[in-house]
């Protein structure tokens, strides 16, 4: 896929799933666990050790309909390794303009981290495909549609501590989509191999994310 084809299936389905996990082989479970329930797209983050490994090994066995991104990416140094490996799309904490000109030199979706409106706006214009909200827990969903008073134009993706809760909360405030981490993949699912538990969850979010957008 190219870049516009990444960002839309991401945009279609509204949620990135959130991982930190080292078994390959309870990874491709997981991943076929989420593609059963509507996601399409699973950051595995760089806090994971031997994240780049991980990526380009589970890459290598995957279909073009699921997309597999690198998350906690700080500098275009690791952007551009984890692309190599096999990421489609690359998502950080903070801003580094740097970042975005890696991803966006390979073709690339790049969703860098903001939290002020001068930092969203910086990221925007730099070229983000869309711009992280995080942490989103301490702001709320309000923010993003106070965010985009003045900054319409801005493509807002809400990440930390969003839940089947406050989903539907986050996309009626303008959230293009959802980064979801431990309310997607539970801990508890994941340690018991519990597959239909995250298939059945992964439905849930998808529902929620369809009926906010009606």
């Amino acid at each position: 896929m190219d870049r516009i084809e990444i960002f839309q299936t991401i945009e279609e389905t509204g949620i990135i799933g959130v991982i930190r996990i080292t078994d390959v082989d309870k990874l491709e479970k997981l991943i076929d666990a989420l593609s059963e329930g509507g996601v399409k797209a699973l950051e595995i983050t760089m806090t994971t050790p031997n994240a780049i490994n991980i990526i380009d090994e589970i890459s290598d066995k995957l279909d073009d309909e699921f997309l597999v991104g690198a998350g906690t990416v700080l500098d275009s140094e690791t952007a551009a390794q984890a692309i190599h490996a096999g990421a489609e799309f690359v998502v950080g904490p903070t801003l580094d303009t740097e970042v975005i000109k890696t991803a966006h030199r390979y073709d690339k979706v790049v969703v860098p981290g903001a939290f002020s409106p001068t930092e969203i706006k910086t990221a925007w214009d730099a070229g983000a495909d869309a711009v992280k909200i995080f942490p989103a827990s301490n702001l709320g969903p309000g923010y993003l549609s106070n965010i985009h008073g003045p900054l319409p134009q801005i493509k807002l993706s809400p990440t930390g501590g969003v839940d089947t809760e406050n989903a539907a909360d986050y996309i009626n405030n303008g959230a293009v989509f959802l980064g979801v981490g431990s309310a997607l993949v539970e801990k508890e699912k994941l340690a018991n191999n519990d597959w239909e538990g995250i298939k059945n969850r992964a439905e849930e979010f998808i529902q929620i994310i369809k009926e906010a957008r009606q």
